[in-house]
């Protein structure tokens, strides 16, 4: 097989695991490292015709999801030719990458990345779980049938803030088995916490990081809003939100340590903006999978429904704006429905990664997001910050006559 062929394969082996289902039939936008004399991240729209860079119109992903129709403005823009969609997409996969060619990024830059935590009712075990057994997986089993006992397992029906949800929590007071994260999963406040810093997400083919201290942790597969600094969620793409079981079941005070390490936060493959063909039904009723294909020949399979959702995505956006504004916009994580419970080594002992698992999210409208697991000491250090940043588009003549 020559490399003509070769590539071919590959490119239509990526277009395949990274594209929707419907291909390039929605308005796809996301941030591509372009290499060359003057290298640096640029604002992409995929099309039909091949990769377009935009950055000559909108230097930044922020200012583009600001103007009034971004996904008009997307379409709009000419743009200038860098690949075509295959050559991306196949130099976008884990273990692949060749300098010389475009890559993608996360695709975000200067919105700030929030997640919501205990958005489902199975995570909200969950955790309760984690917190229950101060982070020693080995006693997460005995405990799950104990907390289920005195929970239940259909809090789905119940939501969060309702009267029937106020009187579960005085139950439970009474029966001294009330958690934080309880307050938060049926409680009237939602949890929401900044993630990782800006630019400092990893996005589809990068290494993710688990931190090597933590010795129970696992993916989380998540869809994320796209929402600019009006506060108007414009687009979705996915998110792996990785979670150390251990580190935040020890306190809920370490959840910073627990969540924001390097290489800790995955996005992409791209923005899905929302236009006629895709919106915010469409990510109500969104089905996310999840596949961990281990070394070991270990595989874990999962799936996260958006319609089981306790909180409705546009409270929580609220939620997130109601005291503090995001000039840049944001990303916010909507929280997993998925938490693995199977053992992968020794009986009781449940799940937690190992180190080059190959973690593959994916769902019909925003494509396929995939990353291999090392340790967040050993992941490339993120050296790429704001000033680095502004510094680059300077020195490609995109600050002259252009906001930000």
């Amino acid at each position: 097989m020559n490399d003509t062929t070769a590539g071919a394969r590959a490119g239509a082996a990526a277009h395949h695991s990274i594209l929707p289902e419907d291909g390039l039939a929605g308005t796809l936008v996301g941030r591509a490292w372009v290499p060359g004399p003057a290298p640096g991240p640029a604002v992409v729209a995929l099309r039909e015709a091949g990769v377009f860079d935009l950055s000559r119109h909108y230097p930044t992903m922020s200012t583009l999801l600001d103007v009034p129709n971004p996904a008009e403005a997307a379409h709009a823009a000419p743009g200038q030719y860098l690949c075509s969609v295959d050559d991306l997409l196949a130099n976008s996969q884990p273990g692949t990458r060749d300098t010389a060619r475009p890559w993608l990024l996360a695709p975000c830059d200067l919105q700030v990345v929030k997640a919501a935590g205990v958005t489902f009712a199975a995570s909200l075990i969950e955790r309760v779980i984690e917190e229950q057994a101060r982070g020693d997986a080995s006693r997460a089993q005995a405990l799950r049938s104990q907390v289920i006992g005195l929970i239940g397992e259909n809090l789905v029906a119940i939501r969060p803030g309702s009267a029937e949800a106020m009187a579960l929590k005085a139950l439970l007071q009474e029966k001294g088995v009330w958690s934080q994260y309880l307050e938060v999963g049926i409680g009237p406040d939602a949890e929401v916490f900044t993630k990782a810093p800006v630019l400092a997400s990893v996005g589809c083919g990068e290494d993710i990081g688990i931190r090597a201290d933590s010795a129970w942790n696992n993916p989380e597969p998540e869809v994320v809003l796209a929402v600019n600094g009006r506060g108007t969620i414009v687009g979705a793409t996915l998110g792996n939100d990785v979670n150390l079981r251990d580190i935040e079941g020890r306190s809920a005070l370490l959840l910073g340590k627990a969540k924001d390490n390097n290489a800790s936060c995955a996005l992409g493959p791209f923005i899905r903006l929302f236009d006629a063909s895709f919106g915010l039904e469409q990510v109500r009723n969104e089905t996310v999978h999840l596949r961990v294909a281990g070394v070991d020949g270990f595989e874990l399979r999962g799936i996260n429904t958006m319609a089981s959702i306790s909180r409705d995505p546009a409270d929580l956006v609220a939620q997130t704006l109601a005291a503090h504004q995001y000039p840049d916009g944001f990303m916010l994580f909507l929280g997993t429905l998925f938490a693995p419970i199977e053992d992968r080594d020794e009986p009781g002992s449940g799940f937690t990664h190992k180190l080059g698992d190959l973690v593959s999210i994916h769902s019909a409208w925003l494509g396929g997001l995939h990353n291999r697991v090392t340790h967040s000491e050993t992941a490339a250090p993120w050296r790429f910050g704001l000033r680095a940043f502004i510094s680059n588009l300077a020195q490609r003549g995109l600050l002259q006559g252009s906001a930000l």
